[in-house]
């Protein structure tokens, strides 16, 4: 698979440029103004899924962190840190520069002025973000009773990977050194989980693999990561840039055959995706 952009999409970039890239939240039927012509559409990589913590706040632009995401063109991206308003514009980078269309479910919980903008009475929402290269139904944005010192929470959608239909979970765990807060956090995402016999659960969970809190997590799914374990023992690849390893891919009901982690010049936390199998 090749994933350096040709000379179409170079030509597509600069019909674009100097557009505003607020889009809506989800492609409808037919490519808007402004996109790539259908013969520069790419597809995604089946079996394909991705989670990344953004960083927020980051001196990072949306072109930039579009451009990382399409070096893999996954067919399913959780992201965390993450601005509706920065998401929608990754959206439409992703679709008219790049030629990846996505389906985009937010799940906002909090309303930030200074990690977001807007309007000091009107800011925008900061949370988890799924995109998906499938439509996404049954979406549920959950916040934790217990933030800890941030508001935290998952969003949960179902969407088809590989031909498969899945339950897929992004979340973003309370920050160091608040580790019950993390396991109440954990006991609330592990019992929606294990309703399903299939999912997916990405996300940065602000733990290493071995610890406690994590448990619960454990219990029902096994992380992409071949060398990474409930336990000290393995050499699991770091995913910050301070090398600790806090993100994950976990799969409950389906064999991972590929995991890499991409550092980023424009995130504290490298890019992590997989390759699935079949159950």
């Amino acid at each position: 698979m090749v994933f350096g952009r040709g000379t179409r999409l170079l030509a597509g970039a600069a019909v674009v440029a100097g557009m505003v890239l607020l889009g809506p939240s989800a492609p409808s039927g037919a490519l808007s103004a402004g996109s790539l012509p259908p013969e520069d559409v790419r597809d995604v990589v089946p079996n394909r899924v991705m989670t990344w913590n953004i960083c927020n706040p980051c001196d990072a632009g949306n072109g930039d962190r579009a451009a990382d995401i399409a070096a893999y063109a996954p067919e399913v991206i959780g992201l965390q840190e993450a601005c509706v308003s920065d998401v929608r514009q990754i959206r439409d980078h992703l679709e008219r520069i790049h030629g990846l269309v996505y389906h985009v479910e937010y799940g906002p919980v909090l309303q930030n002025w200074g990690r977001c903008g807007g309007l000091p009475w009107d800011p925008g929402g900061y949370g988890q973000a799924i995109l998906s290269a499938a439509p996404m139904t049954d979406r549920v944005n959950v916040e934790y009773p217990d933030g800890g010192s941030e508001d935290r929470g998952y969003l949960a959608v179902t969407t088809t990977v590989g031909g498969e239909r899945v339950r897929v979970f992004n979340t973003h765990l309370a920050q160091r050194r608040q580790e019950s807060v993390r396991a109440d956090q954990t006991r609330v995402l592990a019992a929606a989980v294990a309703r399903h016999d299939r999912a997916i659960v990405l996300g940065d969970f602000n733990a290493v693999p071995d610890s406690p809190e994590l448990a619960r997590v454990w219990a029902l799914a096994k992380d992409t990561d071949p060398q990474c374990h409930p336990s000290p023992v393995g050499d699991c690849a770091p995913t910050t840039d301070w090398q600790s390893k806090f993100d994950y891919i976990f799969l409950r009901g389906i064999v991972p055959l590929d995991h890499r982690v991409r550092p980023s010049a424009y995130s504290d936390h490298h890019i992590v995706h997989a390759d699935l199998g079949a159950a």
